[in-house]
């Protein structure tokens, strides 16, 4: 299997099952293909979910193909990262992060 689909892509349509009721933690990065930082924190959550493998799902939603989702959740600047638990928001880091910083930040909620 490959970096990349080791990332998956959700949308509004199946948000529900591959997150909210995943079962797992789960890292959601709010996105869009136009906007710099969110490309470059791409490789940086590739390597998380090499990194993690089976202990933590990394999933990307593009906010201009999912304004049903980015709404519900009120993302207004991006990239917006989710760690999200049982449907729970467990944290939200808005920015561009260091693999180090959401390394951490995994690491605090898989306990």
């Amino acid at each position: 299997m490959s970096k990349q689909e080791l990332v998956r892509h959700v949308g509004d349509g199946d948000f529900e099952k591959n997150v909210l009721k995943n079962g797992k933690l789960v890292l959601v990065d709010f996105w869009a293909p136009w906007c710099g930082p969110c490309r470059a924190i791409g490789p940086i959550l590739e390597e998380l979910a090499d990194n993690f493998g089976n202990q933590v799902d990394i999933v990307k939603v593009n906010v201009d193909d999912n304004p049903k989702i980015s709404s519900q959740y009120g993302i207004r600047n991006i990239p917006t990262l989710l760690i999200i638990k049982d449907g729970t928001i467990k944290d939200i880091t808005v920015g561009l992060s260091s693999k180090n910083k959401l390394t951490e930040l995994i690491n605090r909620h898989l306990n």
